[in-house]
């Protein structure tokens, strides 16, 4: 897939979930381009136009970033911490959705960045509806700056 306008990077790694949200968000037509990365470590990949993403610019840069925190290689924590602490991708919308019922992981997702927090329920039909909720508040409600996150960072930090 291209990552060209690209409207959500999912970072999951349950075929459950990410077959949940997908469903959810393509049912209300909430995203037309969703990359799923199925790792921490491909989803820097992306994020920083790094491995077989090298090709790709990061003014591409995606409208909204759904991160799981319990993921292969490389945790979820860890993207956070640093995609945020990148001034071009900092204003990225990350939305944590992970099943960790952990307060620690809560105040360390918001300490790190996080624009949201969502505790994934068990419930099939709670999950979609929660996933459909979020997409339509960062991809529709959500105001965002007209030229992509890592352009206007740019043309911020210019005199």
């Amino acid at each position: 897939m291209s990552s060209e306008n690209l409207d959500i990077l999912l970072v999951e790694d349950n075929q459950d979930d990410l077959d949940l949200a997908l469903h959810a968000l393509r049912r209300e037509n909430l995203a037309d381009k969703i990359l799923v990365v199925r790792d921490g470590e491909e989803a820097l990949d992306f994020l920083f136009c790094r491995g077989k993403f090298a090709g790709r610019s990061v003014d591409q840069a995606p409208k909204l970033v759904l991160l799981d925190l319990k993921l292969p290689k490389v945790d979820g924590m860890e993207v956070l911490k640093q995609s945020k602490s990148d001034p071009r991708l900092k204003s990225i919308p990350v939305v944590i959705m992970t099943s960790s019922k952990e307060e620690r992981d809560l105040v360390a997702s918001y300490n790190l960045g996080a624009n949201s927090y969502i505790q994934k329920p068990v419930d099939f039909d709670r999950f979609r509806e929660i996933v459909k909720s979020a997409g339509l508040y960062w991809m529709v409600i959500n105001q965002r700056p007209l030229s992509n996150p890592a352009q206007a960072s740019r043309a911020a930090s210019q005199p």
